[in-house]
């Protein structure tokens, strides 16, 4: 994201849409809506404040689907109302926020009531005498009262606890001290994702570049200067026009060799429209540009953003990792089958979402298609930076500034399959609260006396400097 946290603008979220239910995540149609009793729908979690304020969720609590066509919110002014759209469904077990900033916003003091369609059945309501901080959220979803709770629009509320998906933030697991990582006025601003190959540092930048890095002798990084990667490589899409938004990077098991992986939020040509994409790119030439090989294009499938609040973010884990780990296809309900899907490279690629702070899981295959097969609440209000580390089978997920540089490790629970937060870490107490989009961690085989390098990339360049270095635990 180009813009710094600090001058961060309301994102202009028209309608966010929550993740399907577990049997329904990746499908391309839903069962048709039933008769079902209105009490099964729920006003589930509201958000006042921050980049998706005035947001209303709703849960289906029942065993049907409920067709919510004309059903009306409010808030505490019966001349204030959003009418949800015909067509819209809410399948059991699923969660649909909407953006209703539009029609009214949602106060300190206010309430968020739902109605049926002739507007004046109220079906559930909610009020409060506080912004919520983020979010406030039924614990346990759909039944339980409300309570001050991490932002989870569109997925099972954080109900362990406001802020870290249950765990309060504990030290850094390493050297409270950073230090730069790069030689001053390199980058500029806009530096982003990051992901350690070995001896290779890729990051993407948020203006349509991807940088390839070596290290530069002193533990820190520098631009390789061969095969025209000396000022980096513009990006384009597959038609070679357009400009992506790189804001994340990664590679599979099979390295640079096949392919490097952009998450782009959109076509900076077009930049007010959001392109949630993820682009495969072959780095093996020595051109000025990369051309994509492959887009897929995965703004459908995905709650709406505004554009600049999309994808940060992505990581690929491999198939073999997630099964002996137990994980459960949300797509299918049952434990999750590599086999049943085409060639796909082996891994399940993981997108951070900004404006969300969801982590959704797609299997991306070799002919286009793609399946949806888990979202997951992170419990922080965006999510810049995701990155898996082998060594310790855990998913870390990054916050800049907006959270205060929170970092969140998530593993897949062996009772349910899907991915939880089993730990909140605050920034290292050395580094200042900087505007750090991009996170990577070395291998395993960089672990000295128990500890290896970590680094961050800082969009806003501050002080001159887009990287820095720290440790942390192996």
């Amino acid at each position: 994201m180009t813009v710094s946290r600090g001058r961060r603008r309301r994102r202009d979220l028209t309608l966010v849409l929550a993740a399907v239910p577990a049997l329904l995540l990746g499908a391309s149609t839903a069962a048709p809506a039933q008769a079902a009793p209105a009490d099964d729908i729920r006003v589930n979690e509201v958000v006042t404040t921050g980049s998706v304020e005035d947001s209303v969720e709703l849960y289906n609590k029942g065993t049907s689907t409920v067709d919510l066509s004309g059903w009306i919110l409010k808030d505490d002014n019966n001349g204030s109302k959003y009418t949800i759209a015909p067509g819209t469904t809410l399948a059991p077990g699923a969660f649909r926020a909407f953006d209703v900033h539009g029609r009214f916003g949602l106060g300190s003091s206010d309430k968020a009531r739902l109605y049926l369609p002739d507007g004046s059945t109220l079906v559930d309501s909610h009020s409060w005498s506080g912004h919520s901080s983020p979010s406030w959220s039924r614990c346990p979803d759909g039944t339980g009262a409300f309570k001050a709770a991490a932002l989870s629009l569109g997925a099972a509320n954080s109900c362990g606890g406001s802020g870290g998906g249950g765990t309060d933030p504990v030290a850094w697991p390493g050297a409270g001290a950073v230090a730069t990582a790069d030689a001053a006025n390199v980058f500029g601003g806009d530096l982003s994702g990051l992901h350690q190959d070995g001896s290779v540092l890729w990051a993407a930048q948020n203006s349509g570049k991807l940088w390839r890095l070596v290290r530069d002798g002193s533990g820190g990084w520098t631009p390789d200067t061969t095969n025209g990667w000396s000022s980096g490589k513009a990006l384009r899409f597959p038609n070679g026009s357009g400009t992506p938004d790189g804001e994340g990077v990664t590679v599979t098991g099979a390295g640079a060799s096949g392919g490097v992986f952009v998450a782009s939020e959109r076509n900076g040509d077009a930049s007010g429209t959001s392109r949630l994409s993820v682009l495969r790119y072959d780095v093996t030439g020595t051109g000025s540009t990369l051309t994509a090989t492959r887009e897929w294009n995965l703004t459908a499938d995905l709650p709406p953003t505004g554009s600049n609040a999309g994808f940060e973010a992505i990581t690929w884990i491999p198939d073999a990792s997630l099964t002996a780990a137990g994980f459960e296809d949300a797509s299918t309900g049952a434990p999750y089958a590599p086999a049943g899907y085409g060639a796909h490279g082996g891994g399940v690629f993981f997108v951070g979402v900004e404006g969300t702070g969801a982590v959704h899981g797609y299997v991306l295959q070799d002919s286009g298609a793609f399946t949806r097969v888990a979202s997951i609440a992170t419990g922080m209000a965006g999510v810049m930076e995701v990155q898996w580390e082998p060594q310790a089978s855990r998913l870390w997920a990054v916050c800049d500034n907006t959270c205060g540089g929170r970092h969140h490790t998530l593993k897949v629970d062996a009772a349910t399959g899907a991915f939880a937060v089993t730990a909140a870490y605050a920034r290292p107490a050395g580094m200042p609260d900087y505007n750090n989009e991009g996170f990577a961690l070395a291998g395993a085989d960089e672990c000295v006396a128990g500890s290896k390098p970590v680094y961050w990339s800082d969009d806003s360049n501050t002080g001159g400097h887009a990287l820095r270095r720290g440790t942390v635990g192996c």
